[in-house]
């Protein structure tokens, strides 16, 4: 057995040390480091509480806490060793503490187990992390709603099947983005409701004998309440899981807007142009302009989900309580934070850049006989049964096509081969303009359905911060 390990906060039960290899392999000081602040956060919430339940003088709680204070100093400062030999970030804290203030820094452990320890610090990790991803989700709603506004009279063709269907406005299209975000801002909020209960004092996993005050723990660090079961407590990790799948969904959303962007900025489309400190060139073609910033975010969407599946597969098979397969939860929950904020961050800076080519969507949506739709409400509006002005707007379209026209470029003659009941009047909803304008309902295209639209989502975004 090698000399490099020790067990000194632990190993009392054992007869040897623990090989160097499988300390190493089984340490995750390497990673869980990250949680240094919300360990201290919590370990002075726990002495404070240690303090008034009467388990600690007042004295011993100070100095507790001044200890603790004095180390987030060292860390913060870049004056800490870590040490794989202490396992992880509990430990380490732990031993730094005892060596500043002595043999009173071992009674902080009391009434309390690495096991619920953990569990609330990613809670508080988590909670933080949620507040900043909101931020940055708010930020890019922010921008696609006043770019939506800017954009309401914009003209594009609607697609299906990626086929022109129907014209809209690129600030509807805009809106139905921010619709996507808004309901994932939601669930991150439930997601941070139902995680913002305290686990400390579940200890290892069945309580403790201590007369300890929960409550005044979880008020100390901002906990709406505590969790009711001590082995659920210290085992579940479905907070983590909850928050992997609402990321998910938010890289989903925008891995969807992502393909969008790529698609328009194409020669094929053309109907956006991005910033150019968004995208890159190429090393052989110097015509290149490549969307990098949105085809990166596409591409991370799927390592995102692959933690999802990572935190459920993890979970699947434990038996209560805590084991120690959830030391792997910390690697992926960290990842997720990472690539959707910063996902989350270059889409807020970007989007309020994004130039629309009007001329080129407008054209787009001519060329698509997106009208198609409106002739058929028109001939039905007349008294014509649906099927029957289906199967003359289909001829119609034949007709156009076969003679290079869109539909508002043809004659009444034209278009009476196809049925008498067209008259005049039709040339007022075949237009791009009247097609969009006659829309105008709570959700529908029009634009003045999409800026009284952007009124209420601006009306969301401000509440927000109230």
């Amino acid at each position: 057995m090698s000399s490099d390990s020790t067990n000194v906060q632990w190993g009392g039960r054992f007869s040897e040390s623990t090989d160097a290899f499988v300390a190493a392999f089984t340490a995750s000081v390497g990673f869980d480091r990250r949680l240094y602040r919300y360990d201290i956060e919590g370990s002075i919430a726990h002495a404070s509480m240690l303090g008034k339940v009467g388990v600690l003088t007042a004295d011993e709680r100070d100095q507790i806490i001044a200890g603790l204070q004095a180390v987030m100093a060292d860390i913060e400062q870049g004056a800490f060793e870590w040490s794989v030999a202490l396992e992880d970030v509990h430990m380490n804290v732990e031993k730094a503490l005892t060596d500043r203030i002595g043999a009173v820094g071992k009674k902080l452990h009391t009434g309390r187990s690495r096991n619920d320890q953990v569990a609330t610090d990613i809670r508080l990790y988590l909670r933080d992390e949620i507040d900043h991803i909101s931020a940055e989700l708010t930020r890019l709603q922010q921008g696609l709603v006043n770019l939506a506004e800017q954009e309401a009279d914009t003209i594009m063709p609607g697609f299906t099947h990626l086929q022109s269907a129907q014209p809209v406005t690129f600030g509807h299209h805009l809106l139905a983005w921010n619709e996507m975000l808004e309901r994932d801002h939601g669930r991150l909020r439930d997601c941070r409701a139902r995680m913002n209960v305290l686990p400390l004092g579940a200890a290892a996993l069945a309580g403790t004998t201590y007369p300890i005050d929960r409550q005044f723990t979880a008020d100390l660090l901002g906990f709406d309440g505590v969790t009711e079961n001590s082995l659920d407590s210290v085992s579940d990790r479905d907070f983590a899981i909850e928050f992997g799948a609402a990321a998910s969904l938010i890289m989903m959303h925008l891995s969807r807007m992502s393909e969008e962007l790529v698609l328009w900025t194409s020669a094929q489309f053309g109907f956006v142009e991005l910033p150019d400190r968004f995208c890159t060139g190429s090393s052989i073609m110097p015509q290149k302009k490549n969307p990098d910033v949105p085809e990166l975010v596409r591409g991370k969407s799927g390592r995102v989900f692959g933690h999802l599946m990572s935190l459920l597969t993890l979970m699947k098979s434990q038996p209560l309580a805590y084991n120690k397969d959830n030391q792997e939860d910390k690697e992926p929950v960290f990842d997720t934070v990472d690539t959707l904020a910063g996902s989350l961050r270059a889409f807020a800076d970007m989007v309020p850049y994004i130039e629309a080519r009007r001329a080129n969507m407008k054209e787009a949506a001519i060329r698509g006989y997106s009208t198609a739709t409106d002739l058929a409400d028109y001939l039905v509006k007349k008294g014509m049964p649906f099927r029957d002005a289906h199967e003359v707007v289909g001829q119609s379209v034949a007709h156009g096509l076969a003679q290079g026209k869109d539909l508002s470029e043809m004659t009444l003659d034209e278009l009476q081969q196809f049925s008498t009941t067209i008259e005049q009047d039709v040339f007022d909803v075949l237009t791009l303009e009247g097609s969009v304008a006659a829309r105008d309902h709570l959700g529908g295209t029009a634009p003045a359905q999409v800026r009284a639209a952007v009124v209420r989502a601006r009306t969301r975004l401000d509440q927000r911060g109230k």
